[in-house]
């Protein structure tokens, strides 16, 4: 009896611990969404979405498995990154078997009929289908669905920077792609050279912008501090180089959780 109740304190506190870190729902427990999907029957939704991602939907580690969500975990952006494990059990080609997706959408309109929504990419749609099913599943068109948030996990790929097209010497807009762990972010500093920390903006979705007050911001390294969620720091040391270029995307070789 004593054993019994000792595993279940333990599990407990694991629990308690992986909450606390990540901010997450507590282990293992569903509620309940809708889902539909939207774009190719085998593709990525539409490229890039309400989150700025663009052709990286298609791109490993992504991998076309994204989902729009509604307003209620887009959060007016604050949601892009975030990953989600999802399964659907009441149609007879629905296989049980969750399926992980990352937000990189917003999904208007009928999407906002229920609490939660996502809206799939018609990939990860089709994933939650049993082995050869996914076309019979797709053309069920909308399901009830569970879904978890669950800890991003890229799999070796650290935190890129792509720097957006509009940029120049005085302003820097960048969308901020592949953190593990929480997924979302709740701040972005930049460090102009040896300069200070500075506040960047969200612009967008993944998106965050600095506007210069008078240093150029080609002249030296641009190191970038990226606060999560749950509030996690982590620091991309003179990841955008001298000269940077718009358009351009720069990788770190670093990430959350040591990933």
């Amino acid at each position: 009896m004593g054993s019994k109740q000792q595993i279940g304190v333990v599990v407990v506190l694991s629990c308690f611990i992986a909450i606390s870190a990540l901010a997450f729902r507590p282990c293992a427990a569903w509620s309940d969404a809708g889902a539909t999907w939207y774009g190719p029957a085998n593709g990525a939704g539409s490229d890039g979405g309400a989150c700025g991602y663009q052709g990286a939907v298609h791109q490993p580690p992504f991998s076309s498995m994204i989902t729009a969500g509604s307003n209620s975990i887009y959060q007016d952006g604050k949601g892009c990154g975030t990953c989600y494990q999802v399964k659907c059990t009441g149609h007879q080609s629905c296989s049980g078997s969750p399926v992980t997706v990352v937000l990189t959408d917003q999904c208007p309109g009928a999407c906002q009929s229920e609490p939660v929504h996502f809206d799939l990419s018609g990939t990860a749609f089709g994933a939650m289908a049993k082995p050869g099913q996914a076309d019979q599943l797709r053309n069920v068109g909308r399901l009830p669905v569970q879904y978890t948030r669950v800890p991003c996990n890229w799999n070796g790929v650290d935190v890129a920077f792509r720097v957006d097209a509009g940029s120049n010497a005085n302003y820097l807009a960048m969308a901020i792609e592949y953190e593990a762990g929480d997924g979302d972010l709740r701040a972005v500093e930049l460090q102009n050279g040896a300069a200070a920390w500075a506040p960047m903006e969200r612009s967008w979705g993944a998106v965050w912008r600095y506007q210069s007050s008078g240093s150029s911001l080609q002249a030296a390294p641009l190191s970038v501090r990226l606060t999560s969620g749950s509030g996690k720091t982590l620091v991309a040391s003179g990841v955008i180089p001298a000269g940077w270029q718009p358009g351009n995307t720069y990788r770190s070789v670093v990430n959350f959780g040591g990933n």
